[in-house]
């Protein structure tokens, strides 16, 4: 293994990485391949991306290529984001369209992570090692699934750019070259431009590297000229009040400024004053950094699963995420490495690594986050990946070095690589993960485009918020970053029976969070004021509540799509305010017939229906209905509805959505919520709202007030 190792040249070390690459980017075309020929999923000739986050960053592109968005707040500048300074960049110097680079970029990005997995073996004399590693790490399950053709976001920096920076780090470990922490801190420096929500896994990643160089090389010349350039970039340079980039640009330069300095001055005489120094740098990261606050506060926002605000109560976004909640193991395996099997090979070869290389102890911080991903969340697991494979595929050469043949390392690695990445390249074939939109969908956003403003505001649940802003240029309360208290707001109009609540909480909202200078609702509806919340809200259901003056029209976006999570979105709303707790139990019911017979309709979901007794079996006891209804839409947007009436007392309703082949449970309150009616009826109150849209897949409506 060695010997063929030392054979290659750094064109074969090109080669190999250009390999690994293309096997990373054509993976990603799976995906493309599985949708290339459905219209429903194209846009402007091209496929849409899969991720809702993703038309955040692309709005912020619309905002520097097309002048979109000028009137919102929450649109990111060109400067913001790596990712939308890199979309911008390459929207100008090639002759592709937007819509072509943001499907494609994930994709071209993030499969510059075979590189410094590749690096890394090479500072072993062991490319080849490296080589297999970037194959598995590449496409491992979460890594794919965060970085697949189409899921536009800045997670395609999110585990290659730390690995560049392990890569420098363990190599100035070895080489003990103060270049190589002059790497290691510019890629620290600009590493929050790319991903700023892995900031504090680098900052554990600098802290341990200290620990590191103190514990194992104390006594080397160059330790603590490296620490100085580590502590130094890893100190905020925007805590001075400095705008990005210029922070960015400023902190580089005095990197280098201190490399250039540092590097004559690295004498056994001088070492006490360098080590005085990085002391003191440390100390100024650890102030300046808010390092504790960051870190905690980062492992908080995923245990918390509550809000409280000058002693009201609000329904935390995080109770209701995914990625948020405790993981099973075998979720956790599968999604580092592939399987069970995978995942425990790759963890017994991390040990041994650390045992043979103990530079590796620095790549901890990635294999400890991937691991909290067990109580974490999902999100976590990305992290872990490129180690993963590395430790895997080393165990792999480890065992095969016990066998006599020379060959018997790279054969070894070769066959665990296969059998490691047959369950992840399965998990692809099979993860055929939808737009976030269709065609459909995206031309009813495009019609509210040619009616609204820029300066207009469009209600709507955070879920859509980003793409309303890439579609339609307007704004919105809540969206995928924005998701705090004031879904409040948007879920009490969403369910409220009341169309006055309704219209006047719409109109009251956008103008206070537009004249407040883009704070809060809440705080200043409700957290500011002695009043209670719910004398408020009561107010807000007469005509004559004083509202502030219109200075931009507000629109409903109300999408078929919300049905299945309209019992969610409904949480937010049902609070009393002052004590958090819900103000009734909500029924809804989404479900689809698996069989009729004598009248009576099984639903998927359990429920039977008796359309001829006009009874429920809900949790195995019949109960009266009250109705049912049954909707049909036209092409045009139109809604008839034809009712039948059982049992006055009954408590519970059926919609049966015709068109849709979709019935609904759902008490009579719920009945009259403003999403029931205005979206699935058809019925709304034409002195306070317009319909403009109107499509089976949604209904758009104009405030009037």
């Amino acid at each position: 293994m060695e010997s063929i190792n030392k054979k290659l040249t750094t064109k074969q070390l090109l080669g190999l990485m250009a390999l690994a690459y293309a096997f990373s980017f054509l993976i990603r075309m799976i995906w493309v391949y599985q949708f290339h020929d459905d219209p429903n999923f194209f846009w402007n000739g091209q496929l849409m991306i899969n991720t809702n986050d993703g038309y955040f960053f692309a709005s912020g592109a619309q905002k520097e290529l097309f002048g979109l968005h000028e009137a919102n707040p929450r649109v990111p500048s060109v400067w913001a984001y790596g990712v939308v300074f890199f979309t911008t960049l390459f929207a100008k110097i090639t002759p592709f369209s937007l819509e072509t680079i943001i499907l494609y970029m994930p994709a071209v990005i993030s499969s510059l992570v075979v590189v410094p997995i590749i690096l890394i073996a090479r500072l072993y004399k062991k490319t080849l090692w490296g080589f297999f590693a970037a194959l598995l790490g590449s496409i491992a399950w979460s890594y794919y699934n965060r970085t697949m053709t189409g899921y536009y976001d800045s997670d395609m920096f999110s585990a290659m750019a730390p690995m560049f920076i392990l890569y420098f780090l363990m190599k100035s470990t070895l080489d003990f070259n103060l270049r190589s922490a002059l790497y290691a801190a510019i890629a620290i420096v600009l590493y929050p431009f790319l991903y700023d929500q892995g900031q504090a896994i680098v900052y554990v990643m600098g802290m341990l590297y200290g620990a590191y160089m103190v514990w194992y090389h104390r006594n080397e010349n160059v330790t603590y000229a490296s620490l100085c350039l580590i502590f130094l970039a890893l100190i905020p340079f925007k805590v001075f009040g400095i705008d990005a980039p210029y922070h960015y640009v400023l902190q580089v330069i005095a990197v280098f400024a201190a490399y250039m300095v540092l590097r004559n001055n690295i004498y056994p005489q001088r070492q006490k004053m360098l080590m005085y120094t990085a002391a003191f740098l440390f100390i100024a990261f650890l102030l300046l950094g808010n390092v504790l606050g960051l870190i905690i506060g980062k492992v908080a926002s995923y245990i918390v699963t509550g809000t409280a605000a000058e002693g009201l109560h609000y329904y935390s976004v995080n109770q209701t995420v995914r990625e948020a909640g405790h993981i099973p193991f075998s979720v956790f395996a599968n999604r580092i490495s592939g399987s069970s099997f995978g995942v425990i090979i790759a963890l017994l070869g991390y040990a041994v690594l650390v045992f043979r290389h103990r530079a590796f102890i620095l790549a901890l911080p990635l294999v400890g986050i991937g691991i909290f991903a067990l109580f974490g969340g999902l999100r976590f697991t990305v992290y872990a990946v490129p180690v993963a494979a590395l430790s895997a595929v080393y165990l792999f050469y480890v065992i095969g070095e016990q066998f006599k043949h020379k060959y018997a390392p790279l054969l070894l690695m070769a066959a665990g690589t296969v059998v490691m990445l047959f369950p992840n390249i399965t998990h692809i074939i099979a993860y055929k993960v939808p737009t976030v939109l269709n065609k459909a969908e995206v031309e009813d956003l495009a019609k509210l485009d040619t009616l609204a403003q820029g300066k207009d505001y469009t209600l709507a649940w955070w879920d859509y918020g980003y793409p309303i802003w890439y579609y339609s240029d307007t704004s919105t309360l809540i969206d995928g970053g924005k998701h705090n208290n004031d879904n409040f707001i948007v879920s009490k109009i969403l369910q409220t029976t009341s169309d006055e609540l309704a219209a006047n909480l719409s109109r009251l909202a956008v103008e206070t969070y537009v004249k407040s200078g883009y704070k809060l609702v809440t705080r200043t509806l409700f957290d500011a004021k002695e009043k209670d919340p719910n004398l408020i809200l009561s107010e807000l259901e007469t005509s004559s509540y004083p509202l502030p003056a219109k200075t931009r029209d507000v629109y409903l976006y109300l999408p078929y799509r919300m049905l299945n999570i309209f019992p969610t979105v409904a949480l937010f709303g049902n609070l009393d305010l002052k004590s958090g707790k819900k103000l009734r139990n909500i029924i809804f019911y989404p479900a689809r017939a698996v069989s009729k017979k004598k009248g009576q309709v099984q639903l998927s979901n359990g429920i039977v229906l008796d359309l001829e007794k006009g009874t429920i079996r809900l949790g195995g006891q019949a109960q009266p209905l009250q109705g049912l209804l049954v909707t049909q839409n036209d092409s045009k947007g139109h809604i008839t509805v034809e009712g039948q009436r059982f049992h006055q007392e009954g408590s519970l309703s059926v919609i049966y959505m015709k068109s849709y082949g979709q019935f609904i449970v759902l008490d009579n309150e719920t009945l009259n919520s403003l999403y029931v009616r205005m979206f699935i009826l058809g019925k709304y109150d034409k002195n306070l709202f317009e319909l403009v849209v109107a499509s089976p897949y949604s209904r758009i409506y104009r405030l009037k007030k």
